[in-house]
C-alpha cells in the first residue's frame, strides 16, 4: 500500500484513493489507513515482540538441546527463561 501511495498516476487521472486503489489492486481502506500513518498488522506485531528473532532462536536451540539430553524444560519455566535472555 505504501508503494501504491508513492507511485504516480497519469496526469489525466485524479489523485484519489479510489484511483490509486484500482490501479494498485489494494483495498481503498488500506490506502487511507497507511496514508494516515497506521501500520500494517505485521509491522504492529513486530513492534510488540518481547524478544528479537535472534533471542527466540537461541531459546529454541537451548530447549531442543535440553530435550535431546533428556531434560526437557517445563513450559512454566520458558517465560522466566525469556525474561533472562531479554535482560
Amino acid at each position: 500500500a505504501i508503494q501504491v501511495l508513492a507511485q504516480g498516476l497519469p496526469p489525466d487521472v485524479p489523485r484519489t484513493y479510489a484511483a490509486l486503489a484500482e490501479r494498485g489492486d489494494v483495498p481503498l481502506s488500506t490506502l487511507h489507513h497507511r496514508d494516515q500513518g497506521r501500520r500494517s498488522r505485521e509491522e504492529l506485531a513486530q513492534s510488540q515482540q518481547y524478544l528479537t528473532p535472534e533471542e527466540e532462536k537461541a531459546i529454541v536451540r537451548f530447549l531442543l538441546l535440553m530435550s535431546n539430553l533428556g531434560h526437557p524444560v517445563r513450559i512454566k519455566f520458558i517465560r522466566s527463561l525469556a525474561f533472562s535472555v531479554a535482560r
